[in-house]
Protein backbone atom coordinates (compact mmCIF):
# COMPACT_ATOMS: atom_id res chain seq x y z
CA UNK A 1 0.00 0.00 0.00
CA UNK A 2 1.21 3.70 -1.18
CA UNK A 3 2.74 5.38 1.95
CA UNK A 4 1.27 9.25 1.49
CA UNK A 5 4.14 11.47 4.14
CA UNK A 6 3.73 14.99 4.84
CA UNK A 7 6.54 17.24 5.90
CA UNK A 8 5.69 20.97 7.48
CA UNK A 9 8.16 23.04 6.68
CA UNK A 10 11.83 22.69 4.82
CA UNK A 11 15.13 24.02 4.97
CA UNK A 12 17.83 21.85 6.87
CA UNK A 13 14.79 19.63 9.28
CA UNK A 14 11.70 19.20 6.81
CA UNK A 15 13.76 18.95 3.51
CA UNK A 16 16.01 16.32 5.74
CA UNK A 17 12.57 14.56 6.22
CA UNK A 18 11.42 14.16 2.46
CA UNK A 19 14.61 13.09 0.81
CA UNK A 20 15.47 10.68 3.75
CA UNK A 21 11.43 8.81 2.90
CA UNK A 22 12.53 9.43 -0.57
CA UNK A 23 15.61 7.13 -0.30
CA UNK A 24 13.82 5.10 2.08
CA UNK A 25 10.44 4.52 -0.57
CA UNK A 26 10.43 5.34 -3.73
CA UNK A 27 6.43 4.84 -4.18
CA UNK A 28 5.43 6.86 -1.33
CA UNK A 29 3.40 10.23 -1.88
CA UNK A 30 5.50 12.92 0.12
CA UNK A 31 4.52 16.41 0.16
CA UNK A 32 6.24 19.34 1.78
CA UNK A 33 4.80 22.49 2.62
CA UNK A 34 6.55 25.85 2.86
CA UNK A 35 4.58 28.73 3.25
CA UNK A 36 8.01 31.05 2.47
CA UNK A 37 9.04 31.26 -1.48
CA UNK A 38 11.62 28.42 -0.89
CA UNK A 39 12.10 25.33 0.34
CA UNK A 40 15.57 24.53 0.92
CA UNK A 41 17.90 27.69 1.58
CA UNK A 42 20.94 27.92 3.67
CA UNK A 43 19.99 30.19 6.50
CA UNK A 44 23.83 28.96 7.89
CA UNK A 45 25.11 31.84 5.45
CA UNK A 46 22.34 34.36 5.36
CA UNK A 47 24.82 36.75 6.62
CA UNK A 48 27.50 36.52 4.37
CA UNK A 49 25.68 37.99 1.21
CA UNK A 50 25.65 41.33 3.36
CA UNK A 51 29.46 41.44 2.48
CA UNK A 52 28.74 40.08 -0.91
CA UNK A 53 31.46 37.46 0.39
CA UNK A 54 27.95 35.17 -1.36
CA UNK A 55 28.01 37.38 -4.23
CA UNK A 56 24.06 36.60 -5.24
CA UNK A 57 21.30 36.27 -2.86
CA UNK A 58 19.69 33.61 -5.40
CA UNK A 59 22.85 31.36 -4.69
CA UNK A 60 21.61 31.10 -1.13
CA UNK A 61 18.58 29.14 -2.64
CA UNK A 62 19.83 25.45 -2.51
CA UNK A 63 17.26 23.55 -4.11
CA UNK A 64 13.64 24.68 -6.14
CA UNK A 65 10.12 23.00 -6.33
CA UNK A 66 11.53 21.47 -9.33
CA UNK A 67 14.44 20.10 -8.58
CA UNK A 68 13.09 19.01 -5.37
CA UNK A 69 10.48 17.24 -8.04
CA UNK A 70 12.74 16.06 -10.86
CA UNK A 71 15.56 14.68 -8.71
CA UNK A 72 13.21 13.32 -5.80
CA UNK A 73 10.03 13.51 -7.00
CA UNK A 74 8.99 15.18 -3.77
CA UNK A 75 5.80 17.89 -4.45
CA UNK A 76 6.85 20.80 -3.12
CA UNK A 77 4.36 23.65 -1.86
CA UNK A 78 5.79 27.12 -1.83
CA UNK A 79 3.24 29.62 -0.46
CA UNK A 80 1.04 26.99 1.36
CA UNK A 81 1.08 27.55 5.23
CA UNK A 82 -0.77 24.56 7.00
CA UNK A 83 -3.00 26.26 9.15
CA UNK A 84 -4.52 23.47 11.37
CA UNK A 85 -3.66 19.49 12.24
CA UNK A 86 -6.73 17.21 12.25
CA UNK A 87 -5.19 14.25 13.93
CA UNK A 88 -8.08 12.15 14.59
CA UNK A 89 -8.79 12.61 10.78
CA UNK A 90 -4.93 12.13 10.08
CA UNK A 91 -5.53 15.51 7.57
CA UNK A 92 -4.48 19.03 7.54
CA UNK A 93 -5.59 22.24 6.72
CA UNK A 94 -3.64 24.04 4.49
CA UNK A 95 -4.24 27.44 3.01
CA UNK A 96 -2.56 28.70 -0.59
CA UNK A 97 -1.28 31.86 0.28
CA UNK A 98 -0.85 33.11 -3.26
CA UNK A 99 -4.67 32.01 -4.18
CA UNK A 100 -6.32 32.20 -1.04
CA UNK A 101 -7.89 28.70 -1.27
CA UNK A 102 -8.28 26.56 1.76
CA UNK A 103 -7.90 22.62 1.12
CA UNK A 104 -6.75 19.49 3.21
CA UNK A 105 -5.00 17.09 2.71
CA UNK A 106 -4.61 13.10 4.15
CA UNK A 107 -1.43 11.62 5.56
CA UNK A 108 -0.30 8.63 7.17
CA UNK A 109 2.94 10.14 8.59
CA UNK A 110 3.19 13.51 9.41
CA UNK A 111 6.51 15.33 10.34
CA UNK A 112 6.49 19.16 11.47
CA UNK A 113 9.77 21.17 11.35
CA UNK A 114 8.29 24.80 11.62
CA UNK A 115 11.57 25.70 13.25
CA UNK A 116 11.73 29.14 15.17
CA UNK A 117 10.44 33.17 15.14
CA UNK A 118 13.09 35.58 15.49
CA UNK A 119 12.27 37.29 18.80
CA UNK A 120 11.52 40.91 18.21
CA UNK A 121 10.88 42.33 22.27
CA UNK A 122 7.50 44.08 22.23
CA UNK A 123 9.01 46.44 25.11
CA UNK A 124 11.23 47.98 22.80
CA UNK A 125 9.85 51.23 21.60
CA UNK A 126 10.10 51.90 18.05
CA UNK A 127 10.06 47.78 17.11
CA UNK A 128 7.96 47.75 14.62
CA UNK A 129 9.98 50.66 12.47
CA UNK A 130 10.47 50.03 9.11
CA UNK A 131 14.30 50.62 9.51
CA UNK A 132 14.10 47.49 12.13
CA UNK A 133 14.46 43.63 10.64
CA UNK A 134 14.78 40.36 11.81
CA UNK A 135 16.71 37.67 9.75
CA UNK A 136 15.66 34.66 9.48
CA UNK A 137 15.12 33.72 5.79
CA UNK A 138 16.48 34.91 2.22
CA UNK A 139 13.39 37.69 2.02
CA UNK A 140 14.56 39.30 5.29
CA UNK A 141 18.15 39.04 4.05
CA UNK A 142 17.31 40.52 0.63
CA UNK A 143 14.83 43.27 2.85
CA UNK A 144 17.96 44.56 5.12
CA UNK A 145 20.09 44.49 2.02
CA UNK A 146 17.97 46.63 -0.15
CA UNK A 147 17.05 48.91 2.80
CA UNK A 148 21.08 49.49 3.29
CA UNK A 149 21.54 50.22 -0.74
CA UNK A 150 18.64 52.33 -1.32
CA UNK A 151 19.06 54.80 1.73
CA UNK A 152 22.89 55.01 1.34
CA UNK A 153 22.75 53.16 4.96
CA UNK A 154 26.13 54.03 6.98
CA UNK A 155 25.32 53.79 10.59
CA UNK A 156 23.98 50.48 11.39
CA UNK A 157 23.12 48.64 15.05
CA UNK A 158 23.04 45.30 15.49
CA UNK A 159 21.48 44.16 18.68
CA UNK A 160 22.38 40.81 20.28
CA UNK A 161 25.99 39.29 20.24
CA UNK A 162 24.89 35.29 19.25
CA UNK A 163 25.83 33.99 16.27
CA UNK A 164 23.57 35.60 14.14
CA UNK A 165 23.90 38.76 15.71
CA UNK A 166 28.06 38.23 15.37
CA UNK A 167 27.87 37.09 11.71
CA UNK A 168 25.67 40.25 10.75
CA UNK A 169 28.10 42.23 12.58
CA UNK A 170 31.26 40.67 10.66
CA UNK A 171 30.08 40.84 7.58
CA UNK A 172 28.36 44.77 7.56
CA UNK A 173 31.48 45.75 9.24
CA UNK A 174 33.46 44.02 6.01
CA UNK A 175 31.06 45.79 3.66
CA UNK A 176 32.32 48.91 5.60
CA UNK A 177 29.76 50.29 7.56
CA UNK A 178 29.81 51.81 10.77
CA UNK A 179 28.30 48.89 12.96
CA UNK A 180 27.50 48.92 17.25
CA UNK A 181 26.97 45.59 18.80
CA UNK A 182 24.61 45.59 21.80
CA UNK A 183 24.73 42.64 23.88
CA UNK A 184 22.47 43.05 27.09
CA UNK A 185 25.00 40.61 28.79
CA UNK A 186 28.65 40.89 30.12
CA UNK A 187 30.09 38.55 27.03
CA UNK A 188 29.22 38.04 23.48
CA UNK A 189 28.99 34.02 22.59
CA UNK A 190 27.70 32.71 25.84
CA UNK A 191 28.60 29.26 25.33
CA UNK A 192 32.33 30.13 26.07
CA UNK A 193 33.72 31.94 29.39
CA UNK A 194 34.26 35.22 30.30
CA UNK A 195 37.79 34.93 30.05
CA UNK A 196 37.74 33.38 26.69
CA UNK A 197 34.86 35.95 25.43
CA UNK A 198 37.79 39.06 26.27
CA UNK A 199 39.37 37.46 23.32
CA UNK A 200 36.71 37.87 20.94
CA UNK A 201 35.46 41.25 22.70
CA UNK A 202 39.10 42.53 21.84
CA UNK A 203 39.10 41.34 18.01
CA UNK A 204 35.72 43.38 17.60
CA UNK A 205 36.85 47.07 18.40
CA UNK A 206 40.43 45.94 16.64
CA UNK A 207 38.25 45.57 13.66
CA UNK A 208 36.31 48.65 14.12
CA UNK A 209 32.85 47.97 15.76
CA UNK A 210 31.69 49.82 18.38
CA UNK A 211 30.92 46.95 21.23
CA UNK A 212 28.56 47.85 24.10
CA UNK A 213 27.82 45.07 26.53
CA UNK A 214 26.11 45.02 29.74
CA UNK A 215 23.78 47.38 28.21
CA UNK A 216 20.15 46.84 26.25
CA UNK A 217 18.02 48.86 23.88
CA UNK A 218 14.68 50.32 25.16
CA UNK A 219 13.63 52.51 22.24
CA UNK A 220 14.19 52.93 18.77
CA UNK A 221 14.44 56.51 16.74
CA UNK A 222 14.09 57.65 13.10
CA UNK A 223 18.08 57.42 13.31
CA UNK A 224 19.17 56.32 16.47
CA UNK A 225 18.64 54.30 19.68
CA UNK A 226 18.66 54.61 22.69
CA UNK A 227 20.04 51.87 25.86
CA UNK A 228 18.70 51.55 29.10
CA UNK A 229 22.10 53.11 30.75
CA UNK A 230 20.81 56.38 28.67
CA UNK A 231 23.18 56.27 25.88
CA UNK A 232 22.24 57.19 22.76
CA UNK A 233 23.88 55.28 19.52
CA UNK A 234 23.40 56.06 15.49
CA UNK A 235 21.58 53.69 13.67
CA UNK A 236 20.04 54.53 10.31
CA UNK A 237 19.03 50.58 10.32
CA UNK A 238 18.42 47.90 13.12
CA UNK A 239 18.99 44.42 13.16
CA UNK A 240 17.35 42.47 15.70
CA UNK A 241 19.49 39.07 16.66
CA UNK A 242 18.77 38.60 20.54
CA UNK A 243 17.62 35.10 19.99
CA UNK A 244 14.94 32.93 18.87
CA UNK A 245 11.89 30.36 19.96
CA UNK A 246 10.41 27.71 18.64
CA UNK A 247 7.23 28.03 16.85
CA UNK A 248 4.94 26.24 18.39
CA UNK A 249 0.97 27.90 17.85
CA UNK A 250 0.49 24.92 14.89
CA UNK A 251 1.30 22.03 17.21
CA UNK A 252 -0.45 23.57 20.40
CA UNK A 253 -3.72 23.97 18.60
CA UNK A 254 -4.14 20.18 18.31
CA UNK A 255 -3.33 18.93 20.67
CA UNK A 256 0.57 17.96 20.97
CA UNK A 257 2.31 18.23 24.15
CA UNK A 258 5.01 21.12 24.65
CA UNK A 259 7.81 20.33 26.78
CA UNK A 260 8.62 22.30 29.89
CA UNK A 261 11.43 24.42 27.76
CA UNK A 262 8.49 25.65 25.40
CA UNK A 263 9.35 23.78 22.80
CA UNK A 264 7.41 20.35 21.14
CA UNK A 265 7.73 17.42 23.42
CA UNK A 266 9.11 13.93 21.33
CA UNK A 267 10.26 10.67 22.11
CA UNK A 268 14.15 9.45 21.45
CA UNK A 269 12.11 8.94 17.91
CA UNK A 270 11.23 12.09 17.60
CA UNK A 271 7.38 11.35 17.86
CA UNK A 272 5.10 13.64 19.76
CA UNK A 273 2.29 12.27 21.81
CA UNK A 274 0.25 11.64 18.53
CA UNK A 275 2.16 8.41 17.14
CA UNK A 276 2.09 9.18 13.35
CA UNK A 277 3.20 12.76 14.09
CA UNK A 278 6.59 13.54 14.28
CA UNK A 279 8.53 16.84 15.19
CA UNK A 280 12.41 18.04 14.44
CA UNK A 281 14.77 21.01 14.28
CA UNK A 282 14.81 23.94 16.28
CA UNK A 283 11.24 23.74 17.55
CA UNK A 284 11.54 21.12 19.31
CA UNK A 285 12.81 19.73 22.92
CA UNK A 286 15.78 17.76 22.74
CA UNK A 287 17.94 16.01 26.04
CA UNK A 288 21.60 16.94 26.67
CA UNK A 289 23.52 13.99 26.95
CA UNK A 290 25.80 15.37 29.79
CA UNK A 291 23.21 16.78 32.17
CA UNK A 292 20.47 14.13 31.17
CA UNK A 293 18.26 17.82 31.70
CA UNK A 294 16.01 19.29 28.52
CA UNK A 295 17.30 21.98 26.43
CA UNK A 296 16.71 23.56 23.37
CA UNK A 297 19.76 23.60 20.14
CA UNK A 298 18.67 26.05 17.13
CA UNK A 299 21.53 24.35 14.77
CA UNK A 300 21.36 22.87 11.88
CA UNK A 301 23.83 20.05 12.33
CA UNK A 302 20.89 18.34 14.95
CA UNK A 303 17.93 19.45 12.75
CA UNK A 304 19.34 17.25 10.11
CA UNK A 305 20.49 14.10 12.42
CA UNK A 306 17.11 14.41 13.94
CA UNK A 307 15.03 14.24 10.44
CA UNK A 308 17.29 11.42 9.25
CA UNK A 309 16.21 9.58 12.48
CA UNK A 310 12.59 10.29 12.49
CA UNK A 311 11.90 9.08 8.49
CA UNK A 312 14.29 6.02 9.81
CA UNK A 313 11.24 5.67 12.42
CA UNK A 314 8.79 5.71 9.98
CA UNK A 315 9.95 2.70 7.89
CA UNK A 316 10.76 0.82 11.27
CA UNK A 317 14.53 1.75 11.40
CA UNK A 318 15.46 2.54 14.82
CA UNK A 319 18.18 4.75 15.64
CA UNK A 320 20.25 5.78 19.17
CA UNK A 321 19.21 8.93 20.37
CA UNK A 322 22.81 9.95 22.71
CA UNK A 323 20.94 13.87 23.06
CA UNK A 324 22.77 16.48 22.33
CA UNK A 325 26.11 18.70 23.59
CA UNK A 326 25.87 21.47 21.63
CA UNK A 327 29.12 21.89 19.61
CA UNK A 328 29.26 24.66 17.68
CA UNK A 329 32.25 27.08 15.66
CA UNK A 330 32.09 30.40 14.37
CA UNK A 331 34.47 33.18 12.95
CA UNK A 332 35.16 37.01 13.90
CA UNK A 333 36.85 38.18 11.62
CA UNK A 334 40.67 36.53 11.66
CA UNK A 335 39.21 34.84 15.04
CA UNK A 336 37.69 31.46 14.89
CA UNK A 337 35.64 30.24 17.66
CA UNK A 338 34.56 27.04 19.02
CA UNK A 339 33.01 25.27 21.85
CA UNK A 340 31.51 21.70 22.83
CA UNK A 341 29.84 20.87 25.78
CA UNK A 342 29.70 22.26 29.20
CA UNK A 343 31.47 25.65 29.93
CA UNK A 344 32.04 26.61 33.77
CA UNK A 345 28.62 28.47 33.95
CA UNK A 346 26.97 25.26 33.24
CA UNK A 347 28.97 23.09 35.35
CA UNK A 348 28.06 25.45 38.26
CA UNK A 349 24.70 25.73 37.26
CA UNK A 350 24.23 21.91 37.52
CA UNK A 351 26.36 21.53 40.92
CA UNK A 352 29.07 19.49 39.26
CA UNK A 353 32.79 19.49 40.83
CA UNK A 354 34.69 19.91 37.89
CA UNK A 355 38.09 21.15 36.96
CA UNK A 356 39.97 22.88 33.95
CA UNK A 357 43.03 23.36 32.13
CA UNK A 358 43.48 26.37 30.10
CA UNK A 359 46.10 26.38 27.75
CA UNK A 360 47.79 28.57 24.83
CA UNK A 361 50.34 26.76 22.42
CA UNK A 362 51.04 28.00 18.86
CA UNK A 363 48.21 26.77 16.32
CA UNK A 364 51.29 24.63 14.40
CA UNK A 365 55.20 24.89 14.54
CA UNK A 366 56.44 28.23 15.43
CA UNK A 367 58.90 28.15 12.54
CA UNK A 368 55.97 27.92 9.97
CA UNK A 369 54.85 30.83 8.42
CA UNK A 370 51.08 32.12 10.01
CA UNK A 371 51.63 30.36 13.07
CA UNK A 372 49.12 31.92 15.83
CA UNK A 373 48.37 31.47 19.67
CA UNK A 374 45.75 28.90 20.02
CA UNK A 375 43.25 29.55 23.05
CA UNK A 376 42.49 26.09 24.36
CA UNK A 377 40.22 25.42 27.46
CA UNK A 378 39.17 21.46 28.25
CA UNK A 379 36.76 20.94 31.00
CA UNK A 380 36.48 18.06 33.17
CA UNK A 381 34.75 16.48 35.85
CA UNK A 382 36.41 16.25 39.64
CA UNK A 383 37.65 13.38 40.72
CA UNK A 384 36.45 11.08 37.60
CA UNK A 385 38.31 13.34 35.06
CA UNK A 386 35.89 12.72 32.54
CA UNK A 387 35.25 15.25 29.97
CA UNK A 388 32.55 18.01 30.04
CA UNK A 389 33.23 20.44 27.41
CA UNK A 390 35.73 22.67 25.31
CA UNK A 391 36.44 26.21 24.17
CA UNK A 392 38.60 27.01 21.21
CA UNK A 393 39.80 30.84 19.96
CA UNK A 394 41.93 31.55 17.67
CA UNK A 395 43.24 32.00 14.01
CA UNK A 396 43.82 28.17 13.60
CA UNK A 397 41.72 25.31 13.10
CA UNK A 398 39.78 25.77 16.37
CA UNK A 399 36.88 23.06 14.89
CA UNK A 400 39.12 20.27 14.30
CA UNK A 401 40.56 20.90 18.03
CA UNK A 402 36.72 20.99 19.26
CA UNK A 403 35.56 18.36 17.57
CA UNK A 404 37.78 16.18 18.58
CA UNK A 405 36.66 16.50 21.72
CA UNK A 406 32.99 16.49 20.86
CA UNK A 407 33.94 12.88 19.58
CA UNK A 408 35.78 12.29 23.31
CA UNK A 409 32.76 13.18 24.77
CA UNK A 410 30.40 11.36 22.93
CA UNK A 411 32.30 7.88 24.05
CA UNK A 412 32.65 9.11 27.26
CA UNK A 413 36.35 9.64 27.45
CA UNK A 414 38.51 11.07 30.38
CA UNK A 415 41.49 13.53 29.94
CA UNK A 416 43.60 11.01 30.78
CA UNK A 417 42.41 8.98 27.30
CA UNK A 418 42.48 11.76 25.96
CA UNK A 419 46.02 12.60 26.14
CA UNK A 420 47.05 8.91 24.83
CA UNK A 421 45.00 9.83 21.80
CA UNK A 422 47.30 9.07 18.90
CA UNK A 423 46.54 12.35 16.32
CA UNK A 424 48.11 13.29 12.65
CA UNK A 425 50.77 15.36 12.79
CA UNK A 426 52.99 17.92 10.63
CA UNK A 427 54.68 21.31 11.38
CA UNK A 428 52.66 23.02 8.67
CA UNK A 429 49.15 21.69 10.91
CA UNK A 430 49.84 21.61 14.43
CA UNK A 431 52.86 20.90 16.94
CA UNK A 432 53.94 17.61 17.45
CA UNK A 433 52.17 17.71 20.87
CA UNK A 434 48.68 19.00 19.70
CA UNK A 435 46.72 21.22 21.66
CA UNK A 436 44.32 18.72 22.50
CA UNK A 437 47.10 16.63 23.50
CA UNK A 438 48.69 19.15 25.51
CA UNK A 439 45.55 20.47 27.84
CA UNK A 440 44.82 16.56 28.42
CA UNK A 441 48.14 16.54 29.97
CA UNK A 442 47.90 19.64 32.06
CA UNK A 443 44.09 18.10 32.73
CA UNK A 444 45.62 14.70 34.01
CA UNK A 445 48.33 16.86 36.20
CA UNK A 446 45.54 18.48 37.62
CA UNK A 447 43.47 15.83 38.26
CA UNK A 448 45.93 14.00 40.04
CA UNK A 449 46.81 17.21 41.89
CA UNK A 450 50.27 17.73 41.25
CA UNK A 451 50.48 21.01 41.38
CA UNK A 452 48.14 24.14 42.31
CA UNK A 453 46.74 27.11 39.98
CA UNK A 454 44.97 30.03 39.90
CA UNK A 455 42.47 31.46 37.04
CA UNK A 456 43.62 34.49 34.97
CA UNK A 457 40.45 35.90 36.10
CA UNK A 458 42.23 36.25 39.92
CA UNK A 459 45.15 37.63 38.51
CA UNK A 460 44.12 41.27 39.12
CA UNK A 461 43.27 40.84 42.72
CA UNK A 462 46.80 39.15 43.29
CA UNK A 463 48.45 42.55 41.78
CA UNK A 464 46.25 44.77 43.78
CA UNK A 465 47.04 42.94 46.86
CA UNK A 466 50.67 42.74 46.59
CA UNK A 467 51.09 39.22 46.72
CA UNK A 468 54.65 37.53 45.61
CA UNK A 469 54.53 36.95 41.41
CA UNK A 470 57.08 35.79 39.51
CA UNK A 471 58.02 36.33 35.85
CA UNK A 472 60.07 34.04 34.83
CA UNK A 473 60.47 34.77 31.05
CA UNK A 474 63.61 36.25 29.99
CA UNK A 475 64.98 39.79 31.19
CA UNK A 476 64.35 41.45 27.27
CA UNK A 477 60.81 40.08 27.61
CA UNK A 478 60.01 41.06 31.07
CA UNK A 479 61.52 44.52 30.08
CA UNK A 480 58.75 45.13 27.40
CA UNK A 481 56.23 44.51 29.37
CA UNK A 482 54.84 42.43 32.81
CA UNK A 483 52.65 42.69 35.51
CA UNK A 484 52.96 45.49 37.78
CA UNK A 485 55.12 44.59 40.97
CA UNK A 486 55.97 41.16 39.38
CA UNK A 487 59.70 40.32 40.13
CA UNK A 488 61.71 38.72 37.18
CA UNK A 489 63.41 35.42 37.56
CA UNK A 490 64.57 34.11 34.36
CA UNK A 491 63.81 30.48 34.06
CA UNK A 492 67.29 30.60 32.64
CA UNK A 493 68.73 31.50 36.05
CA UNK A 494 65.92 30.03 38.01
CA UNK A 495 67.59 27.40 40.31
CA UNK A 496 70.48 30.06 40.85
CA UNK A 497 68.38 32.62 42.33
CA UNK A 498 65.75 30.33 44.29
CA UNK A 499 66.88 31.97 47.46
CA UNK A 500 65.37 35.27 46.75
CA UNK A 501 61.51 33.47 46.71
CA UNK A 502 60.27 33.52 50.28
CA UNK A 503 58.52 30.26 51.42
CA UNK A 504 57.12 31.54 54.15
CA UNK A 505 53.92 33.32 51.78
CA UNK A 506 52.32 32.06 48.38
CA UNK A 507 54.31 32.34 45.43
CA UNK A 508 52.62 33.08 41.89
CA UNK A 509 54.42 32.06 38.93
CA UNK A 510 53.80 32.83 35.06
CA UNK A 511 55.34 33.48 31.78
CA UNK A 512 54.26 33.90 28.15
CA UNK A 513 52.28 31.27 27.32
CA UNK A 514 52.26 28.63 31.02
CA UNK A 515 55.13 25.97 29.95
CA UNK A 516 58.17 27.82 31.84
CA UNK A 517 56.06 28.97 34.78
CA UNK A 518 55.30 25.16 34.93
CA UNK A 519 58.33 24.28 34.93
CA UNK A 520 59.67 26.20 37.40
CA UNK A 521 56.47 25.43 39.85
CA UNK A 522 58.09 22.10 39.64
CA UNK A 523 61.58 22.80 40.66
CA UNK A 524 60.55 25.22 43.40
CA UNK A 525 57.93 21.61 44.65
CA UNK A 526 61.11 20.12 44.10
CA UNK A 527 62.93 22.04 46.50
CA UNK A 528 60.41 21.71 49.67
CA UNK A 529 57.94 24.93 48.51
CA UNK A 530 54.43 24.34 49.42
CA UNK A 531 52.95 27.24 48.75
CA UNK A 532 53.47 27.97 44.49
CA UNK A 533 50.80 28.18 41.64
CA UNK A 534 50.69 28.47 38.71
CA UNK A 535 48.61 31.89 36.52
CA UNK A 536 46.89 30.07 33.99
CA UNK A 537 46.95 31.50 30.59
CA UNK A 538 49.65 33.70 31.60
CA UNK A 539 50.81 36.90 30.43
CA UNK A 540 49.46 36.41 27.07
CA UNK A 541 46.14 35.10 28.68
CA UNK A 542 46.33 38.05 31.12
CA UNK A 543 46.78 40.67 28.28
CA UNK A 544 44.04 39.56 26.51
CA UNK A 545 41.61 38.85 29.73
CA UNK A 546 42.56 42.55 31.00
CA UNK A 547 42.61 44.44 27.58
CA UNK A 548 38.94 45.10 26.91
CA UNK A 549 37.79 45.72 30.46
CA UNK A 550 40.16 48.67 30.60
CA UNK A 551 39.34 49.67 27.71
CA UNK A 552 35.68 50.24 28.69
CA UNK A 553 35.91 51.25 32.47
CA UNK A 554 39.01 53.64 31.93
CA UNK A 555 40.45 51.60 35.28
CA UNK A 556 44.06 51.03 36.28
CA UNK A 557 45.56 48.92 34.14
CA UNK A 558 47.82 45.73 36.16
CA UNK A 559 50.12 45.52 33.62
CA UNK A 560 53.09 48.38 32.36
CA UNK A 561 51.33 47.71 28.51
CA UNK A 562 49.92 44.31 26.88
CA UNK A 563 51.68 41.90 25.11
CA UNK A 564 49.58 40.27 22.09
CA UNK A 565 52.56 38.42 20.56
Amino acid sequence: MKRKILVVGGVAGGASVAARARRLDEHAEIIVFERGPYPSFSNCCLPNFLSREIENSDDLILMSPETFKNQYNIDVRVRNEVTKILPESKKVEVKNLETGEVYQESYDKLALSPGAEVIMPGAIKGIDSKHVFPLRNVPDVRAIDNYIHENNVQDIVVVGGGFIGLEVMENLRRFGKNVTLVEALDQVMTPVDFEMAQILHKTIVDNGVDLIVSDEVVSIEENTVTLKSGKQVKAETVVMAVGVRPETALAKDCGIEIGETGAILVNRHYQTNYPDIYAVGDAIEVKHAITGKKTKLPLAGPAQMQARAAADHMYGRFNRNPGVIGSSVCRIFDMNVASTGLNEKACKAEGIDYRYAYVIPGDKVGLMPNCNPLFFKLIFEYPTGKILGAQAVGKGAVDRRVDIVATAIHFGASVEDLKDVELTYAPFFSTAKDVVKYAAIVATNILNDEFKQVPVTAVRGLVESGAFIIDVREKGEYERSHLKGAVNIPLSQFRQRMNEIPKDKPVYLHCRSAQRSYNAVRALQGNGYTEVYNIQGSFLGISFYEYYQDLITGRDKILTDYNFD
